[in-house]
């Protein structure tokens, strides 16, 4: 049996009749090996029947998947391109095996997916990201450097912030791999990173999830401030009603600390008490 070589980038972008527009956040990923690499960093106990991939560009990706998935279904905003991949890998959409959303991400329905793989469009991975999360599905996901790192920082780092409070609400977040700019056509001005978010329940309970990340994110706005002073102010952001009986029912050693050394856990319980009596 003749081994299944996977598909040239260079050739597909060829074939396709089109270069990557970074007007339009079109970077097409032709490294080999990074796009050969991608697929391995699904764990290996996740349910492959259906991948998901946002942004298939020209099919270099969709192509590694075809061959560890059953079934792939790829979303691409840009109609040329949606196109040209139901015509180069028309034999898998003639067994089903691939399906093809013309639309963006952001507003068409996505299908009951059991992973995501996707190298995502850099100016709306934030929204394309929280919008996944909250499936609970496994996901490797490309970002810029900076997005990727701040989505996997620990508290008391300096990347650590709104993002990484939000993302790892839902899930464990990892970098498995920093990725250079040339591995791009063409080639954007930023390094970029693969994340893998492995989903799973928070060590903490919250009485309402909005409401729990929507005070993180007003905490946040306010980073330099200590707590005590960042709850007063942007209680216009979290919705409370009486931060000043927040203030004075928290922990003082708590009020007195900055976001950044917040632990998750400790906005958690900041927040219930804010839930309780803030409101």
């Amino acid at each position: 049996m003749t081994e299944r070589r996977p598909r040239d980038p260079d050739a597909l972008i060829r074939r396709a009749g089109r270069r990557g527009n970074p007007d339009r956040d079109q970077h097409f990923l032709v490294d080999d090996r990074v796009l050969d690499r991608i697929p391995t960093y699904l764990p290996d106990d996740v349910d492959r029947s259906h991948l998901l991939e946002i942004g298939g560009g020209a099919g270099a990706l969709t192509d590694r998947l075809l061959a560890v998935a059953d079934r792939v279904t790829v979303v691409e905003r840009d109609p040329d391109l949606a196109a040209f991949l139901r015509e180069e890998f028309a034999a898998a959409v003639d067994e089903g095996r691939l399906t093809v959303v013309e639309g963006d991400a952001l507003d068409v329905d996505l299908p009951d997916f059991s992973a995501c793989v996707s190298n995502l469009p850099y100016g709306v991975s934030s929204e394309i990201a929280f919008r996944l999360l909250p499936e609970k599905k496994p996901l490797v996901l490309m970002f810029q450097q900076e997005f990727a790192e701040r989505m996997a920082a620990e508290s008391g780092t300096d990347e650590y912030g709104r993002l990484s409070v939000t993302a790892g609400h839902y899930a464990d977040v990892e970098v498995v791999e920093h990725v250079p700019k040339e591995a791009f056509d063409p080639v954007p001005r930023v390094q970029s990173a693969v994340v893998r978010c492995t989903p799973r329940d928070p060590d903490y309970t919250v009485p309402d999830e909005q409401f729990f990340l929507d005070f993180v994110t007003a905490c946040f706005t306010q980073r330099r401030k200590t707590m005590r002073n960042a709850v007063r102010n942007t209680a216009h952001i979290s919705g409370l009603d009486d931060p000043d009986a927040v203030v004075d029912a928290a922990d003082e050693a708590l009020m007195s600390k900055r976001a950044g050394k917040v632990s998750p856990a400790e906005f958690a319980e900041l927040a219930a008490l804010a839930w309780e009596v803030g409101r």
